[in-house]
C-alpha cells in the first residue's frame, strides 16, 4: 500500500516515514502543497497524511481541490491546533479523519489502518484467503496456523493481492503500488519478489497460491468454489456463462462427435482387415486431430488425449504393426466412452439465466412489483433492495448491469448520491437512474454531478423507464470488436463464437479456408483467429499471405492450436503471428487473450482519434461518430441534441497567464464533459476553444442541467485556487429535426444560439 505523507517539517516527515516503514507501506514525502498535487495527479496513492499549515497550498484547500476533482483515496489530516472548529473545518473540507500533533505512534498506526480498511469496502480488520491469514495489526502472515516469515516488500505485495483478490495486477502495477516513484527498480524486481514469495508459501503447504495469468500479470489463484464467500463471487458469474455457452455448443454438436468415432472405429476394422485405404487413413487421423483438439474443451480432457494417442498411430505413411491395431482397437473403445459421458459430466454448470440483471433500490413495494413485470417483459431480471445498506451490499453479491434508485430512500440524498458515485466509479463502471418523486432543479444538478445518467419523475410509468434501461443494455452490448475465426472444425468455430459475442464481440466464422480473402474483405476484422492445420490451406500459410498485404499487414493475428511443441510454436510465430492459444480450448483464457490484444488494438486508435490535450474525440472522428447518431436517430424517430461550448476569453487568458493555463483550462473542460454526460454522448474538441456535445434522446433541460454542472464545477475550483481572471463561457443548444437534419445545419444552428454566460473565477 503506497502512502503520501505532505508535510513541511522535516524531522516530522522522518518520522513519520520511519513509523509507516515499519509497517510495510511504501512513502513518498511533498514538502508543500501544490508539490502534492502535483504528485497525485502522477501517481496512485491509497491515503494521504495531509497537514493542515502548508506553504504555497493549505492542507485544507489542497483537500478540497482532491474532493472536487473526483479523488477518493483516505485523507488523514495532521494538525497541532486543536479545537472542535478545526475538526469540523477540516473534516467538512472532505478529509477522513483528523490526528493532532503531537501523535502516538500506536494511534497513528491504528488510524491508517482503519482508514485502508474503510477504503476497501470489503476487508476486514485479518485479511484471509482460505488457509491464509495476514494480520495488519501484527504484521504477522500465517498459513494453517504456521507463522511465514517475509521481507518488507514480499508482505506489501501479499497485502496488495489480499486486498484486491479479484484483480490481475501487471508488473507495472504493482510497481506503482509498492515502490517509491525515486525508488523504482526494474520489472525484473517484481519477478524477483514473486518468485521469493511463493516459495515461502510453498515452504508452508501454501502451493500455487498466486498464479500467473499469461500476457497480463499476477493474482491470486481463485479458491475452490465451496471455500468462497459471497463477496468473492463477483466473477462467478462470467465463468457460469461461459460454461453454459459450451454446454450449449457441445448439445449442439454430440452427435457430430459421434459421427467422428465411427469413421475412425471403421478405419481401425479396415487396418484389421488389411484394407485400410490411403484416403481412410488419412480421415482417420484428420479426426482424431479435430477431436484431440475441441473434446477437452467441453470438460473431455482424457478424451482429447486419447484422440492425441489415435492420431499420432495413424501419422505418417509407414505400415501400422498388427500389435498397434490391438492397442488402436483399446484406444478407440476408450474414446467412445469418453464421448458418451453424460451431459452433466461433461460441462458442470447451474445453467444459470444469462439475462442482464437490473438492481432496484427502492422501499415502494407496489412500485418495484410493476417495475420487475415490466423488467420481465423485456428479458430482463431483477433484483431489488430496499435500503440503502442493502443496495451496497448488492454491488458484490449481484453484480447488476444497471441499477434503478430512488434518492430519497435515505434519510439524507447525501447517502444516495455516493452510492450513485460508487457504481459510476467502479470497473467496468454501472449505468445508474435515478427515478424519484423528488424533481428540484438542485436534484437533477446533484445527480449528473455525482455520475447518474437519467432522472426520471415517479409520475413517468414504469413500462417508459424499463424501456430506457433496455436502450441502455443494447447500447453497452454494442460491438467491441470484429473477429475473424477460420478452422475447419465447426465446434470450434461455434465454441469460438459463444465465448467472445457474450463480450460483445461481432465474430465472423469461416470452416473453408479456399474463401478466407474475400471473407476478410466483407468482415473487415480486427482481429483475426486461425487454426494450423487445415485442408487445402494451412493458417501459416493464410498468416504469410496477410503478413504480405500492404493492407491488411499488421492485423493482429492469434493461433487456435493442439500442437505445443517448440518447432510449432517457432513456426507459428516466425510466419508472423501476435499470440497462439493451445486446445483444447480454456474459455476464461482465450477470452482473456483476446479483451487484452483488443485494448492495445483500441490503444494505437485512441492515439489517432482522440485529442491528446483534452481526452476527447478529434473532430474527424466525431464527425463519423455525429453521421452515425443522425442515422440512428432517423432510423428510430428520436430526437437529438447538439450543444456548442465555447471558451471565449481562452485567447485572453493564454496571453496573460500563458499557455499552460489555457491547456490546463481546455483540459478540464475535457475531462468534466466527459464526467458529466453518460456514455451515449458524443464529446469531442471540434476546434480551438469549441466542444460539441451530441446527446441521443436527452431533453433540452437534461443537456442544460449537465452544462450547468461543468460551469459550476469549473467555477468552484476556480474559487478554491488563487489568481483572477474572467472566464467567459458561450453556450448554444440546437435540436433535430426542429433545428435541422444533417451535421452542418444543426452546427449552424447551435452557433446562431450560442448565448454568452460570463463567470468571474479564478485560476492557480
Amino acid at each position: 500500500m503506497k502512502i503520501l505523507i505532505v508535510e513541511d517539517d522535516e524531522f516530522i516527515t522522518e518520522a513519520l516515514r520511519l513509523v509507516l516503514t515499519q509497517q510495510h507501506y511504501a512513502v513518498e514525502t511533498a514538502n508543500d502543497g501544490e508539490a502534492a498535487w502535483e504528485l497525485v495527479q502522477v501517481f496512485a496513492y491509497d491515503l494521504i497524511l495531509l497537514d493542515v499549515k502548508l506553504p504555497k497550498l493549505d492542507g485544507i484547500s489542497l483537500c478540497r481541490r482532491l474532493r472536487s476533482r473526483g479523488y477518493q483515496m483516505p485523507i488523514l489530516l495532521i494538525t497541532g491546533q486543536d479545537s472542535s472548529h478545526d475538526r469540523v473545518v477540516g473534516l467538512d473540507a472532505g478529509a477522513d479523519d483528523y490526528l493532532v500533533k503531537p501523535f502516538d505512534r500506536d494511534e497513528l498506526v491504528a488510524r491508517v489502518r482503519a482508514l485502508l480498511r474503510r477504503g476497501d469496502l470489503t476487508s476486514a480488520p485479518v485479511l484471509e484467503w482460505g488457509k491464509l491469514h495476514l494480520d495488519p495489526s501484527s504484521c504477522e502472515v500465517t498459513y494453517d496456523r504456521q507463522l511465514i516469515h517475509l521481507t518488507p516488500k514480499e508482505y506489501a505485495l501479499l497485502e496488495l493481492f489480499l486486498r484486491n483478490s479479484r484483480r490481475v495486477y501487471s508488473c507495472s502495477a504493482i510497481l506503482d503500488h509498492l515502490w517509491s516513484f525515486d525508488k523504482t527498480p526494474g520489472e525484473e524486481a517484481v519477478r524477483t519478489q514473486i518468485k521469493g514469495l511463493r516459495q515461502k508459501l510453498k515452504a508452508v503447504g501454501a502451493n500455487d497460491l498466486i498464479e500467473t495469468v499469461y500476457g497480463i500479470g499476477y493474482r491470486l489463484k481463485p479458491l475452490e468454489a465451496a471455500s468462497i464467500s459471497p463477496v468473492l463471487e463477483i466473477g462467478k458469474q462470467t465463468q457460469q456463462q461461459t460454461l453454459f455457452a459450451i454446454a450449449g455448443v457441445w448439445h449442439q454438436f454430440k452427435e457430430r462427435v459421434s459421427q467422428q468415432v465411427t469413421l475412425i472405429e471403421r478405419a481401425i476394422i479396415a487396418l484389421l482387415q488389411e484394407k485400410l485405404t490411403d484416403e481412410l487413413r488419412a480421415t482417420a487421423e484428420y479426426e482424431a486431430h479435430t477431436l484431440a483438439g475441441s473434446l477437452g474443451t467441453f470438460g473431455l480432457g482424457e478424451g482429447s488425449r486419447i484422440a492425441k494417442k489415435i492420431e499420432r498411430i495413424f501419422q505418417g505413411n509407414q505400415p501400422i504393426k498388427h500389435e498397434t491395431a490391438g492397442h488402436l482397437c483399446q484406444l478407440v473403445t476408450a474414446l467412445r466412452q469418453e464421448t458418451q459421458r453424460p451431459e452433466t459430466e461433461v460441462v458442470k454448470t447451474h445453467r444459470e439465466e444469462t439475462s442482464p440483471l437490473v438492481l432496484i433500490i427502492d422501499s415502494d413495494r407496489l412500485l418495484t412489483e410493476e417495475l420487475a413485470i415490466a423488467a420481465r417483459q423485456q428479458g430482463i431480471r431483477v433484483t431489488v433492495a430496499n435500503s440503502i445498506i442493502t443496495g451496497r451490499e448488492a454491488i458484490y453479491r449481484k453484480n447488476p448491469q444497471v441499477v434503478l434508485i430512488d434518492i430519497a430512500i435515505s434519510p439524507t440524498i447525501e447517502d444516495s448520491l455516493q452510492l450513485i458515485t460508487k457504481f459510476h466509479t467502479q470497473t467496468p463502471s454501472v449505468p445508474v437512474l435515478v427515478y424519484t418523486a423528488r424533481d428540484s432543479f438542485g436534484d437533477r444538478l446533484a445527480v449528473a454531478k455525482y455520475g447518474g445518467r437519467y432522472f426520471f419523475q415517479k409520475s413517468t410509468p414504469p413500462a417508459q423507464v424499463i424501456a430506457k434501461v433496455s436502450q441502455i443494455l443494447q447500447s453497452s452490448d454494442r460491438t467491441v470488436a470484429k473477429v475473424m475465426v477460420v478452422d475447419d472444425d465447426p465446434q470450434i468455430l461455434a465454441t469460438v463464437r459463444s465465448l467472445l459475442e457474450p463480450w460483445g464481440m461481432k465474430v465472423t466464422t469461416l470452416a473453408d479456408p479456399r474463401h478466407f480473402w474475400e471473407t476478410l474483405a466483407s468482415a473487415l476484422p480486427d482481429l483475426l483467429i486461425l487454426d494450423i492445420k487445415m485442408p487445402h490451406i494451412s493458417g501459416i500459410e493464410l498468416c504469410q499471405v496477410v503478413r504480405n498485404d500492404p493492407l491488411w499487414g499488421s492485423l493482429p493475428i492469434v493461433f487456435l492450436t493442439a500442437y505445443n511443441d517448440t518447432d510449432a510454436v517457432n513456426q507459428v510465430f516466425g510466419a508472423g503471428a501476435d499470440d497462439f492459444v493451445s486446445k483444447p480450448i480454456v474459455g476464461p483464457e482465450l477470452v482473456t487473450r483476446i479483451v487484452n490484444r483488443w485494448e492495445r488494438i483500441k490503444l494505437l486508435r485512441n492515439l489517432a482519434e482522440i485529442d491528446p490535450l483534452t481526452g476527447v474525440s478529434n473532430r474527424q472522428k466525431a464527425i463519423q461518430e455525429f453521421e452515425t447518431l443522425l442515422k440512428q436517430g432517423k432510423a428510430d424517430d428520436q430526437h437529438l441534441s447538439l450543444a456548442m461550448i465555447r471558451l471565449d476569453s481562452l485567447q485572453q487568458i493564454n496571453l496573460m497567464h500563458g499557455y499552460a493555463k489555457g491547456d490546463a483550462l481546455l483540459r478540464r473542460v475535457g475531462q468534466l464533459l466527459q464526467q458529466f454526460f453518460h456514455d451515449e454522448a458524443i464529446i469531442c474538441r471540434w476546434a480551438g476553444a469549441e466542444f460539441l456535445v451530441g446527446m441521443y434522446d436527452t431533453s433540452q433541460s437534461d443537456g442544460k442541467a449537465r452544462l450547468s454542472v461543468v460551469q459550476e464545477t469549473l467555477y468552484q475550483e476556480f474559487i478554491a485556487d488563487g489568481t483572477e481572471f474572467q472566464l467567459n463561457f458561450s453556450i448554444g443548444l440546437a435540436r433535430y429535426p426542429e433545428d435541422g437534419t444533417d451535421l452542418q445545419s444543426l452546427y449552424s444552428a447551435a452557433m446562431t444560439a450560442l448565448t454568452p454566460m460570463q463567470i468571474a473565477a479564478t485560476y492557480a
